[in-house]
């Protein structure tokens, strides 16, 4: 710490506490997944089709599943099956994930799947959506999936809410790999618990962060990187915390919503 000088990150604007900010988090999920489609594996993660870039926006998620020209798009990009719609949405929404995958052969292994890029639509939380039409009060994931459980008939119109579409691309996993997250913006490997998404405009890749936040679901007061970034992700103090992969972790970063301040460390 000798060698940097701390400075504290604030937003511009005329508000009272510029140096306040909202931190949330993500994570890793880990799902079981099926190469083949079966019963209960019926849920396609897709590998980007050769045409994405042939137009912007891509096809939204609601026409995706409905029109034959983007069905015939993905014809042959499944990478695997899940169980769950929601399941895949946390997917896309996280941006990266791993799957237990049964091979057709009867091996299981575990792979990483990778962002690779998007179909350009802008992101809507089905959550959000959920509240605004106070259809629940809990949108965290066993919120929602509790709602479509009791509302089975609605799942699309749900998902729908969301035009933005996530694919993906299969990446190994090695022993030292799975004590790791996913790469992010930056290109490096996350590190749970010591990694968070930021607006690159006001804060840039690769820039050492102290991070102070108070809140029920966490106390932080720890360095952390700079090392990645996210749609929502927009302001100068304004982060992700990078939480970790499975369950435990999902519990955190679903939850993770409060006050943040933040101290950037540059070179003297």
């Amino acid at each position: 710490m000798q060698n940097f000088l701390p400075y504290r990150v604030e937003s511009l604007g005329n508000s009272a506490t510029p140096h306040v900010g909202l931190l949330t988090g993500y994570y890793e999920p880990v799902f079981e997944a099926s190469r083949v489609l079966k019963p209960g594996f019926d849920v396609p993660l897709f590998a980007p089709p050769p045409q994405l870039k042939s137009r912007s926006p891509w096809y939204s998620r609601e026409e995706i599943s409905k029109l034959p020209a983007a069905q015939n798009a993905l014809k042959g990009r499944v990478i695997a099956y899940v169980a769950d719609p929601v399941d895949a949405m946390i997917l896309h929404i996280q941006g990266s994930g791993r799957l237990w995958v049964a091979e057709k052969d009867g091996r299981r292994i575990q792979v990483r799947l990778a962002f690779a890029g998007t179909n350009d639509h802008p992101y809507q939380s089905i959550g959000r959506w959920l509240l605004d039409q106070n259809l629940t009060k809990d949108a965290t994931w066993p919120g929602i999936k509790s709602w479509l459980s009791q509302n089975p008939k609605r799942v699309n119109e749900l998902l729908w809410r969301n035009p933005r579409f996530v694919f993906f691309k299969e990446e190994p996993l090695s022993a030292a790999s799975t004590m790791i997250g996913p790469k992010g913006a930056q290109g490096v490997p996350l590190t749970p618990g010591r990694s968070i998404a930021v607006d690159p405009a006001s804060i840039p890749y690769g820039t050492p962060v102290w991070l102070s936040s108070s809140g029920p679901q966490t106390q932080l007061s720890r360095l952390v990187m700079a090392q990645d970034t996210g749609s929502a992700i927009q302001g100068a103090v304004r982060a992700d915390f990078f939480a970790g992969s499975g369950d435990s972790a999902g519990d955190l970063a679903g939850r993770l919503k409060q006050d943040m301040r933040a101290w950037v460390l540059l070179p003297r």
